[in-house]
């Protein structure tokens, strides 16, 4: 047995965000034991039958329960034993209609903060088929079902980097998500955050990231939230296993902190109070890392793909190191912790390529680091200034998850900040991109 539901503990609300309201229609949940199944191969387990009837209206952004579900998908069902290796998620097309819309004729859209303006939200083929979430974004690899089990399998849709807008104005969905197992009633972490100097919650903005170690021991980023005015903060529904907690934070003067990072938490337990200290390097204490990336396809032509980038530091001595992925700062153009993108056809691109650039605002100051105590978190800086690698994983446009290109992750040369806190880093250049 199986019961489904969504959460997403989002960074660009209102008034901080751009968006007040995020809505998704969904038509129906699938899953399939094979990691290689195909759109239309056999194997796929409907785990929300009734959804197909009366699709199901979401407001990612809206009031979670208890912190935690936005919605329970459909009713429980009868699942077939097995480890299933991937998820799809199907939503409605734009045309579906659906009664009381605050979409109007929509069954998608955004609604901006700024002026309650209503857009709708562009979707690829992909929707149809189904937004794939593969074995790698499915804690511990698979949903694992056996016979005579009742299991609770959570969605959580990172709507801030799930949300691009086109240079014509429109916003389109790139989703990006992730899945697992948990459990209803115990599957929390908790903290609060406070300004090291003040001994008080910080007086501007502070995001809060969820990380795990994938296959390569890197820490990737699996939920990210911003921290409540009075530094307290909650991830909830969460997969049972070890996580770390890494924390940045910009005053409301615009003075960045440095990053905090509590390692190896497990669900259920709560990181008490987590300091962070004001930066006293440059004159913002941020830096900023400006760069470019290209895909082409086997014949050397142009291609879009969608990239999701992040900042990666790795801190601790050369027989002990561990590598983060430290969140952007938030300000007022960055609200999410990591950065997607998109390619496209430009004329700066040069020959047989699609392009695109970016710029990254993050901490310049080395983060400080403590493993998890129930007794409390002492924090130690790992060096006075940060090192970055810019990461790049490539997917298939607006696939949810289906990787793209040979390679499908290409990093930058690791760079230290010194008496430069702008610098132009390498180009990621994808090839062999679909």
């Amino acid at each position: 047995m199986v019961k489904v539901s969504i959460s997403d503990p989002a960074t660009c609300a209102g008034p901080s965000g751009p968006f007040s309201h995020v809505y998704v229609t969904i038509t129906d949940v699938q899953a399939n034991v094979s990691s290689t199944a195909g759109n239309s191969d056999s194997g796929w387990k409907d785990l929300t039958p009734n959804l197909s009837k009366q699709p199901q209206q979401i407001d990612l952004l809206g009031q979670a329960s208890n912190n935690c579900f936005l919605a329970t998908l459909g009713d429980v069902q009868q699942l077939q034993a097995g480890n299933y290796q991937q998820i799809r998620l199907i939503l409605a097309d734009n045309n579906t209609t659906i009664a009381n819309s605050p979409c109007g004729n929509s069954a998608n859209c955004v609604i901006l903060a700024s002026d309650n303006s209503v857009h709708t939200l562009q979707l690829s083929s992909e929707t149809k088929t189904g937004l794939k979430i593969p074995s790698g974004q499915i804690a511990s690899g698979g949903f694992n079902v056996t016979a005579g089990q009742t299991k609770d399998l959570n969605i959580d849709f990172d709507t801030c980097a799930s949300i691009v807008q086109n240079g014509n104005g429109q916003f389109r969905l790139k989703p990006v998500l992730h899945a697992g197992e948990v459990s209803t009633t115990s599957t929390s972490i908790n903290g609060k955050v406070l300004d090291k100097t003040t001994g008080s919650p910080v007086n501007g903005t502070v995001l809060v990231a969820l990380e795990q170690k994938d296959a390569t021991g890197v820490d990737r980023i699996v939920m990210s939230t911003l921290a409540n005015v009075d530094g307290s903060f909650v991830f909830c529904p969460i997969p049972a296993g070890t996580y770390d907690v890494v924390i940045v934070g910009v005053r409301s003067d615009g003075i960045a902190y440095q990053p905090s990072i509590v390692t190896s938490i497990t669900n259920g337990e709560t990181t008490g109070n987590v300091n962070l200290y004001v930066a006293t390097v440059g004159t913002q204490g941020s830096a900023t890392l400006q760069g470019a990336v290209t895909s082409e396809n086997s014949v050397n032509a142009g291609t879009v793909v969608d990239v999701a980038l992040s900042a990666l530091e790795t801190v601790g001595t050369a027989t002990q190191a561990a590598t983060y992925t430290i969140p952007l700062l938030p300000t007022a153009t960055q609200h999410s912790a990591t950065l997607s993108l998109s390619t496209q056809s430009s004329t700066s691109c040069g020959a047989g390529g699609d392009c695109v650039n970016y710029t990254m605002t993050l901490p310049a100051g080395g983060s400080y680091v403590g493993t998890y105590s129930s007794s409390g978190v002492t924090l130690t800086q790992s060096a006075p200034l940060a090192t970055y690698v810019v990461d790049g994983i490539a997917f298939v446009s607006s696939s949810g998850g289906q990787m793209n290109c040979s390679p499908s992750e290409q990093k930058t040369q690791a760079y230290a900040l010194s008496n430069n806190f702008s610098i132009s880093v390498g180009t990621l250049a994808f090839t062999q991109c679909q």
